[in-house]
C-alpha cells in the first residue's frame, strides 16, 4: 500500500492511500475543475493536482 502525505489548499497535512485517492479522483472528479475534502482537508482538484497525484502514484 503506497502512501503519502499531502497538503490541502490551506497547508494541511493529509496522508492518503495513492491507489485508493487515485481511484476516487478518477470516479468523482474526473473532468475540470471540483473540491474535494477529506478528514478536514479541503484540495482544489484540476488537471495539474490529478497529474501530480497519478505521477506521485506511478513513482
Amino acid at each position: 500500500m503506497k502512501k503519502t502525505i499531502l497538503k490541502d489548499d490551506n497547508g494541511k497535512s493529509l496522508e492518503v492511500n495513492l491507489k485508493e485517492f487515485l481511484d476516487h479522483l478518477k470516479e468523482y472528479h474526473k473532468a475540470g475543475i471540483s473540491t474535494h475534502t477529506q478528514s478536514g482537508c479541503s484540495f482544489t482538484v484540476d488537471e495539474e493536482f490529478r497529474n501530480k497525484i497519478k505521477k506521485l502514484y506511478e513513482k
